[in-house]
């Protein structure tokens, strides 16, 4: 007999959300349960609109969804500015919690929240869906290949996108009082991930922003970069930004290996997702070519990469209920690093691009 499924509710009718919900109804392991607005009208016209089932429960407040005894687990796809208010309450009302990022303002506010989760042992976890793409797994494994890789040196990650009039004016991204770290809160958030993801999530000793941040009329970020550098004289650099065309890329560089990626956040295509390896590279005797020529690997999935998610997440709610486990650290510990790198990167900007140095 198989398990019953965890149930999700989800407070907030936020666009992010559409996708989650698709993702709890596809993961075979979790089912949407209830859905809460800050009106009934609201939540019932978002649960129309995406197709919810009709034994779906529709609440006309967050509260309501938190106190649903049978709810097990929820989804917080608010705005930012309001994490650490309802993610706190998620925790003491004993449900497991899967947070849209940026997590929070500052790294502050995110020990607050997991203060709550940890005190009252529910599992947290970002909703940063590439981690979970079976590709991002492959790309591991090849970068923890001493013979093919060798030791990191150098990473490079980029993520942009061409935000219309509407968006800059009116998106809650670009609204200081709701998200107020802008496009190093969204876009910034996934290159430094993705930049602790190859090193293995060893913190850097020091942060600077580059010079040539874009901030909006009300200080908001819309685009910025910044450098990173560790004790053993690795380096990464990054963009994010809302003014420049769709990418989604990552490069890690090794002593004998390159890996390339061109879509990391979301693949070309939902099912199958590529990326680019290279190792002892040369030229050709006359210097016309490579060789050997880069080899690409793509790697298919049954369902995507944000069911992905919500299937090991519900997996570990599930091994919490069952068998009295205590929640799962490796999560929260990785929210936290990349926080705490985006939010050097925040007081390097605001001190004129001084280095930042990192806590160990």
């Amino acid at each position: 007999m198989s398990e019953t499924p965890i149930r999700f509710g989800i407070i907030g009718c936020a666009d992010i959300a559409r996708k989650v919900s698709r993702a709890i109804t596809l993961a075979p392991n979790a089912t949407l349960y209830a859905i809460g607005s800050r009106s009934l009208e609201k939540a019932k016209a978002f649960a129309a609109s995406n197709g919810f089932p009709p034994q779906v429960k529709v609440y006309g407040s967050y509260e309501a969804v938190l106190d649903d005894p049978d709810v097990d687990a929820v989804y917080v796809p608010l705005p930012t500015s309001l994490h650490v208010r309802w993610a706190v309450l998620v925790a003491q009302k004993k449900k497991h919690m899967l947070l849209e990022k940026p997590v929070a303002l500052n790294v502050a506010e995110f020990d607050v929240i997991t203060k709550a989760c940890e005190a009252n042992g529910v599992q947290f976890m970002d909703g940063t869906m590439w981690m979970h793409n079976p590709r991002t797994a492959k790309m591991r494994e090849y970068l923890s290949d001493a013979q093919r890789f060798g030791q990191l040196k150098l990473i490079n990650t980029c993520v942009s996108f061409g935000s219309d009039p509407d968006f800059l004016k009116n998106d809650i991204r670009v609204k200081p009082d709701l998200d107020g770290l802008g496009a190093l809160g969204d876009a910034g958030w996934y290159c430094i991930r993705a930049i602790l993801w190859a090193a293995n999530y060893e913190l850097p000793k020091s942060v600077k922003a580059l010079h040539g941040p874009v901030l909006n009329e009300v200080g908001v970020i819309l685009s910025c970069g910044a450098s990173l550098y560790w004790e053993d004289g690795k380096v990464a650099t990054f963009h994010c930004s809302f003014l420049s065309n769709l990418t989604m890329d990552i490069t890690a560089i090794g002593e004998k290996g390159t890996l390339h990626v061109h879509d990391f956040i979301i693949p070309f295509q939902e099912k199958e997702a590529s990326f680019s390896l290279g190792s002892e590279t040369g030229f050709t005797e006359l210097v016309t070519g490579w060789v050997p020529l880069p080899s690409k690997h793509t790697v298919t999935t049954d369902i995507p990469q944000e069911a992905h998610m919500v299937k090991e997440f519900s997996h570990l709610v599930r091994t919490i209920k069952n068998n009295g486990s205590k929640p799962e650290n490796k999560w929260p510990t990785i929210s936290r690093k990349t926080q705490l790198v985006l939010n050097a990167v925040k007081e390097s900007i605001e001190k004129s691009f001084e280095p930042v140095q990192i806590p160990s």
